[in-house]
């Protein structure tokens, strides 16, 4: 039998830019990375560890002092390059998120597009940096207010849409003049990081401005965040996890930018179309699994549609395809791994003994969830008061537009939402009761945009990605006076 060692199909990212240079971790733990549908292993390679951490950061911060003098006409000419490298390299991009993360590709063009898009945007920021001068109270001096970037910024990515959270806070950073080191999710490093990395390599950005770091939490510990040097620390990710890292940046005075888990809700009103609220909560439920941070948790619905949007409701889950995410019409794709899994059906089984119906009864196979409707939900039930984060459609019934704006609040949660209405106006009215950061009315919970801002209220998280929101989180104001003619002081 031959001892050789199996060539993985992803085995050219074994290297990350870690100090200017495409280089091996230090670490003597390794990072498997497998395909969360067959469980085939895509790449092996050693992570990095604290050594490898501070190089990073030592080199991020050479580095920006000279990019934080670039001319923003050169900032702009990288990220519109990068722009169009991520489109020359879509189908690259899309079969690299079909086996790392699972998506469908549906999903992953999507993922795609919203890259792109956030990356034009950014394209604008360089200009869009104004300072400002300003009256004085003091005769003959100057006020100046000029916005600069923060340094450096350390940023910590997901697994679930690893492509696009990674390009939505790095491209806005390095388009504002700052460096970053970033740490992608280890089961999805090379679309969360690496690929990213390359990308923004060939389009001229320089050396040590971009680093990557995977790492093994459980040696690195919170060095990646109390390191001195990082100014902001941004964290896309759970709740629970995201409080530690604002707890330690807090505490070592650093900006916490922190886009956390959601608990969505769906309202449709009594006006509603049903039809039209069926379609949306449908894609808004199942898209990339329910894995998605503003996917649709909780389904609020008058009672009185509640018999008819069910019925449909169910029809319309049954006609979705379960199983390969690399075959063209897949839309619902494994769980990232088995312990999702476990956690999405654990909380099925204790709604259930809760109270609440089975509507309809899917099953589990390998990291397929195949989807469950649970009905007569009430609010304080598991799945209603958790992010469930599979394709597990939850039902509340209620009696009243009051009643729907009450339950629809009653988390700690506020992400995003949606409102269904015949009235536009009443959706509107409905829509600005709930206490989220984002809310869409004859919609479903799932947009992204690129100019406008994207982030949540109570748990949900803390400052704005997107749009002119993006420069205020990674930048920083500084007032230099100027005093024109000598001062009359009233002592010395």
């Amino acid at each position: 039998m031959s001892n050789a060692k199996t060539i993985e199909k992803y085995s050219k990212w074994t290297k990350s830019p870690i100090g200017g240079v495409w280089k091996s971790g230090s670490s003597n733990k390794e990072c498997v990375v497998r395909n969360p549908y067959n469980n085939e292993v895509l790449v092996t390679f050693p992570y990095a560890n604290k050594a490898d951490i501070n190089e990073a950061y030592e080199t991020a911060e050479r580095a920006q002092r000279s990019w934080g003098e670039t001319s923003a006409y050169e900032r702009i000419k990288v990220l519109e390059k990068v722009a169009s490298i991520i489109e020359e390299k879509r189908e690259e991009i899309v079969e690299l998120l079909v086996e790392e993360s699972g998506s469908s590709k549906l999903k992953a063009n999507v993922e795609i597009d919203c890259s792109i898009a956030d990356v034009k945007e950014a394209a604008k920021y360089p200009l869009q940096m104004e300072g400002s001068i300003r009256e004085s109270l003091i005769p003959g001096k100057e006020n100046r207010v000029y916005r600069d970037p923060v340094g450096v910024v350390g940023a910590i990515t997901p697994w679930n849409w690893p492509f696009y959270l990674t390009i939505r806070v790095v491209a806005p950073a390095i388009a504002t003049g700052n460096s970053i080191v970033l740490k992608p999710d280890s089961q999805t490093p090379i679309s969360g990081g690496l690929m990213i990395a390359k990308i923004f390599e060939e389009a001229g950005l320089p050396e040590g401005v971009l680093n990557v770091i995977v790492a093994d939490l459980e040696e690195i510990g919170d060095y990646f965040v109390e390191h001195p040097i990082p100014q902001v620390i941004s964290f896309t990710g759970s709740t629970k996890a995201g409080q530690h890292v604002g707890s330690i940046a807090t505490k070592h005075l650093k900006k916490p930018a922190l886009e956390l888990g959601g608990n969505n809700a769906f309202i449709v009103l009594d006006d509603a179309d049903v039809d039209e609220a069926v379609s949306a909560a449908a894609f808004g439920k199942y898209m990339h699994s329910g894995q998605i941070c503003i996917a649709i948790n909780r389904i609020i619905i008058d009672r009185k549609l509640y018999p008819s949007f069910v019925e449909k409701f169910k029809e319309a889950t049954k006609a979705i395809k379960v199983g390969d995410p690399s075959e063209d019409d897949t839309i619902i794709g494994p769980l990232i791994n088995q312990k999702q899994v476990e956690r999405a059906i654990q909380l099925v089984e204790q709604t259930l003994k809760e109270g609440a119906t089975l509507i309809h009864e899917g099953k589990v196979e390998g990291n397929l969830i195949y989807p469950y409707i649970l009905g007569d939900v009430k609010n304080d039930m598991a799945a209603a008061q958790n992010e469930v984060f599979a394709p597990i459609a939850i039902i509340i019934p209620v009696d009243s537009e009051e009643e729907a704006v009450e339950v629809a609040n009653g988390t700690p949660f506020g992400l995003s939402g949606a409102v269904f209405s015949g009235s536009i106006e009443r959706g509107i009215n409905v829509a600005r009761k709930i206490k989220t950061g984002m809310i869409h009315v004859n919609d479903q919970t799932i947009n992204v945009e690129p100019n406008v801002p994207f982030g949540g209220e109570k748990y949900s998280g803390l400052g704005r990605y997107c749009g002119e929101w993006a420069i205020d989180e990674f930048t920083t104001v500084k007032w230099v006076s100027v005093q024109k003619q000598p001062r009359s002081y009233p002592f010395s």
